[in-house]
């Protein structure tokens, strides 16, 4: 169920701007307990939306490990996103059109802080397990960090605690390809598509790896050309996606939200990273991919030496950073020791047969 959060009060991001309310759109699976004891909060990445259970079927669903028969699930379209929530395209009371280029960056630690209002709204003091990929990794680290108490466990997946220069020099180059078409600073829903198509195939380069290429975009692959000009499965599969992308998603939301994702320091404003890190008190399960290249698994080994009793799961793929969509089944055999059983190996491994 989709439901739509409304918080009419000013609103103060870390940038200074001050916004005179804002909205989220929230999706929920189940229903909170009389112990209100059974909620999971899940973080969506990139340009994921509120419904983990279309974009992570393999964990969430009926009879999958967060089940709504058992869980009280919950996601949130996170500010900036186009599914609902405040974004470019919502309506600037100001000028009564769409903020587009005028929407101001919320950092990681601003989406948290809206979080914060809709948690209290729903009555929720205590959540069993946060989850999150990617960015949604970032906000769920932050969270634990400003409200120690709240998460009894914490799965932080394929992220970091600050993201990297080589994360925002990818970042960077996707803004660039959209800044290089030149209807993107037009105010419609349209502009910058080409661009828009353009920073996603950046962006595939940083989610995939090159394992995967030659596994699913051989050279001898058959393949319904999108041009022309276009001899190679995996050229093809670049402007698919691209394609796909643009279908979906807008222009200014995406160029917001790489922003947003350069903000991420959870040591910004605090003593340093591993002070902020070791605020954590949940139990904590930080997964990574082997074989990422946009948060290299060093990344978390950091996370799981510094959070005070953390664990580590490292998974073996040639999927790079999506594997943590992809390789679900190992996820969950670790989630089920994780939080069923009450392993207290420090380091848990998984890897490909």
């Amino acid at each position: 169920m989709v439901t739509v959060f409304k918080y009419d009060h000013p609103f103060q991001l870390e940038s200074g701007a001050i916004l005179p309310g804002f909205h989220l759109a929230y999706t929920t699976h189940g229903k909170l307990n009389a112990a209100r004891d059974n909620v999971i909060w899940i973080f969506h990445a990139l340009t994921a939306n509120s419904n983990p259970a279309e974009w992570w079927p393999g964990l969430v669903g009926d009879g999958k490990f967060f089940d709504p028969s058992k869980h009280f699930i919950i996601c949130v379209n996170k500010p900036g996103s186009p599914y609902g929530s405040i974004s470019p395209l919502s309506n600037n009371p100001q000028t009564n059109q769409p903020y587009y280029h005028d929407f101001p960056v919320f950092t990681v630690r601003d989406i948290v802080k809206t979080y914060q209002h809709l948690k209290k709204e729903l009555g929720i003091k205590k959540v069993l397990v946060g989850l999150g990929g990617s960015t949604g990794g970032m906000q769920l680290l932050e969270w634990a960090i400003e409200e120690p108490e709240l998460f009894e466990h914490i799965v932080p997946i394929a992220t970091n605690a600050t993201l990297s220069p080589w994360g925002v020099a990818f970042n960077a180059s996707q803004r660039m390809a959209i800044e290089a078409d030149s209807t993107w600073l037009e105010k419609r829903p349209d502009a910058g598509q080409k661009g828009l198509a353009a920073a996603r195939s950046i962006a595939l380069l940083s989610y995939r790896h090159y394992n995967g290429y030659d596994i699913t975009q051989p050279r001898d692959k058959a393949f319904v050309s999108l041009g022309a000009e276009v001899t190679y499965a995996s050229d093809n599969y670049q402007r698919y996606q691209g394609l796909k992308l643009v279908n979906r998603f807008n222009v200014v939301c995406y160029y917001r939200l790489t922003q947003t994702m350069d903000s991420h320091d959870v040591g910004r404003s605090r003593v340093n990273i591993e002070e902020a890190l070791k605020r954590i008190k949940a139990a904590t399960l930080v997964i990574g991919i082997r074989s990422d290249v946009l948060y290299p698994i060093q990344e978390q080994y950091y996370l799981h030496d510094t959070i005070p009793g953390a664990q580590l799961l490292e998974i073996s793929s040639d999927f790079g950073h999506d594997g943590f969509l992809l390789e679900y089944e190992k996820i969950e055999t670790a989630l089920r020791q994780f939080i069923q059983s009450n392993n207290t190996s420090s380091h848990l491994k998984i890897v490909n047969q």
